[in-house]
């Protein structure tokens, strides 16, 4: 019952990660190594909202979520945009951002563990195993956030702008679709969703500087499981992960979770280097 619960509470947080790192892939093309950032922000600007501004939890962290997207957007109109047209240039521009961000928040900081407030601080047992309520909200809310994600997508012009520019970009600008802009709404959903998991992990996960490498890894290891650009792929591949990273926590050591993510990885790419779903595929 421990693995079942806590199994899905990590799932629901690399699927977080996860979708925001493949849709910003499946529609633009590229690699962001800044995605780890985004989730990183996400936890400090609701610690530094709560307990140094003295705003309310809720206010902070919607507040912390809408300035992490804004900082995408920016960061992807001024520093990843012109270099577009070369993968290169914007895996080492991403990477800067990632690097710029982590030591900004080492001068700031510290090296120091920061406490988020919880949003319920009451445990809920269920089957007999003490849960806390935090981590069923964050399963609860990212279950909402990626059915709402879907719903976008799938419902509505602005998702089948997306749709249509992750099929055929060339096709798409003929038919008149900003591409710049949906590039930008797709950079703000991206940060927007690893905020998200910044924020409602960060009361029971670890939040210091250098924080951002584990969910980049994590997303990295999802996306080439699942297969690049494919979200569904993703959530698959995030529950995959998730349920056997508590498997080996619970049943062998903590110690060895983290190769699973690396072993998972280079398995896949051994063997079957489309990933779970096949060639690369839009949404």
């Amino acid at each position: 019952m421990e693995i079942l619960i806590y199994g899905a509470v990590t799932s629901a947080i690399y699927a977080l990660l996860a979708v925001g790192f493949t849709l910003i892939f499946g529609v633009a093309r590229i690699l962001n190594l800044a995605h780890g950032s985004f989730y990183a922000l996400g936890a400090y600007g609701t610690y530094v909202l709560t307990s140094i501004a003295g705003l309310p939890l809720w206010s902070a962290a919607l507040i912390a979520i809408a300035f992490v997207a804004v900082f995408g957007v920016v960061v992807e109109k001024v520093l990843i945009r012109p270099l577009r047209h070369s993968q290169l240039g914007v895996l080492m521009i991403s990477l800067a951002v990632a690097l710029v961000v982590e030591q900004t928040l080492f001068l700031v900081f510290g090296s120091e563990y920061r406490n988020v407030p919880s949003f319920v601080d009451t445990k809920i047992n269920l089957g007999g195993v003490d849960v806390a309520g935090q981590r069923l909200l964050t399963l609860a809310v990212a279950a909402v956030a990626i059915g709402a994600l879907y719903m976008f997508i799938q419902f509505t012009r602005l998702g089948s702008a997306i749709l249509a520019i992750s099929q055929d970009p060339e096709a798409a600008k003929y038919m008149g679709i900003p591409s710049d802009k949906i590039f930008s709404l797709v950079m703000a959903i991206s940060a927007a969703l690893a905020a998200l998991a910044g924020v409602m992990a960060g009361p029971f996960l670890s939040v210091q500087p250098s924080m951002h490498l584990l969910p980049i890894v994590k997303a990295f290891a999802i996306v080439v499981v699942g297969g690049l650009g494919s979200i569904p792929g993703s959530i698959a591949a995030a529950f995959l992960l998730g349920y056997a990273e508590t498997c080996v926590a619970y049943l062998i050591s903590g110690s060895w979770t983290e190769i699973v993510s690396v072993l998972a990885t280079l398995l896949m790419l051994v063997f079957r280097p489309a990933g779970i779903f096949g060639k690369r595929a839009a949404f």
